[in-house]
């Protein structure tokens, strides 16, 4: 019996960076289901939708118009039915500020965006494989912000 296909979902406004994100889950040996969404609006209204699987992992875009990925953070860890969703935020920015909010509002690892696909696949394996593993541990800075060497 095969196992059932991870549901994720990214919410990111670079049109580049969601192909390159889909291309690199396609080439994974994890079964998936991506979802890409463009912007905060578009992750709120399809979050608040009946019909839909929650996702495994939700890649959250910190520099989104015309929600912040912050924002949308935000919205989710205070909703009851999105709270418990794993949180990667997924972002350029290596900002200690950005780590530490995102951090203090429920993020559960934060990964900056790496300019190479290879280390990118690496790292989506990595997340996943932390996705599984975190429901046995706590939040902790120690294991918040993801890194491939």
């Amino acid at each position: 019996m095969s196992k059932k296909p991870l549901h994720i979902l990214l919410a990111d406004d670079d049109e580049g960076d969601r192909l390159l994100f889909t291309v690199a889950f396609s080439e994974l040996k994890i079964k998936t289901v991506v979802k890409t969404v463009n912007n905060g609006t578009q992750l709120k209204d399809w979050l608040n939708k009946e019909d839909i699987s929650l996702p495994y992992i939700l890649f959250l875009d910190l520099n989104m118009p015309p929600n912040s990925g912050l924002e949308c953070l935000k919205e989710i860890k205070s909703n009851e039915k999105l709270k418990d969703i794993f949180i990667a935020i997924y972002s350029t920015s290596d900002s200690e500020k950005d780590m530490e909010d995102t951090f203090l509002n429920g993020a559960n690892i934060y990964i900056t965006k790496p300019n190479d696909f290879n280390i990118l696949k690496k790292i989506l394996t990595k997340a996943v494989s932390t996705a599984s593993l975190y429901q046995d541990q706590s939040l902790k800075r120690e294991n918040f912000l993801l890194r491939v060497y």
